[in-house]
């Protein structure tokens, strides 16, 4: 029996018999030192394992969203316990909502800005609520929180769906058997 040593291993070393495939080099768009397995294609926007600088764009903008919220979520804490909320408890229930969901954006936000193909629907769908939430808040003549709501909006889906988001954001092919 052998004995290996212990610690990291360095790479796998090509076996003698392996086929010409095994030991192609990586595709072009690859990230450096990857191996791309043959029929497969790496993501085009990882293009030396850089993501692109408008989904950078998205993630920041969805961070500055979710600090939003937890201002929103700070200004309805101090309405609640000013006793100016309808009732307490929806004041409360409204606060932990703001706070939660503002959490929620932020995790999805690092995994916008990590190109982790889930995280492209519910972004879509955050800016979706911010676009109706900032029209809602123009309709109620509060144009100092509308206003940013939709700029943030607009741009965080300019950001998502550039092609080089889309292309960093897309799943390898599934390999048929």
């Amino acid at each position: 029996m052998a004995t290996r040593a212990k610690g990291r291993g360095g790479p796998a070393k090509p076996k003698a018999n392996a086929p010409a495939k095994a030991n192609a080099p990586a595709k072009p768009n690859a990230p450096a030192g990857a191996e791309v397995p043959a029929g497969a294609e790496a993501p085009a926007g990882a293009e030396a394992g850089r993501r692109p600088a408008a989904l950078g764009l998205a993630a920041a903008a969805q961070v500055i969203q979710a600090a939003g919220l937890c201002v929103a979520g700070v200004f309805a804490a101090i309405g609640t316990a000013d006793g100016k909320s309808y009732q307490v408890g929806s004041g409360i229930a409204l606060t932990l909502i703001a706070f939660g969901a503002a959490a929620g954006i932020a995790v999805i936000a690092v995994a916008l800005a990590r190109a982790r193909p889930w995280s492209r629907t519910p972004t879509g769908m955050i800016q979706l609520f911010a676009i109706i939430g900032g029209i809602t808040l123009l309709d109620g003549h509060r144009p100092a929180w509308g206003v940013p709501a939709l700029a943030l909006a607009a741009a965080c889906l300019a950001g998502l769906f550039t092609p080089a988001s889309l292309r960093a954001l897309n799943r390898p092919p599934a390999k048929r058997e």
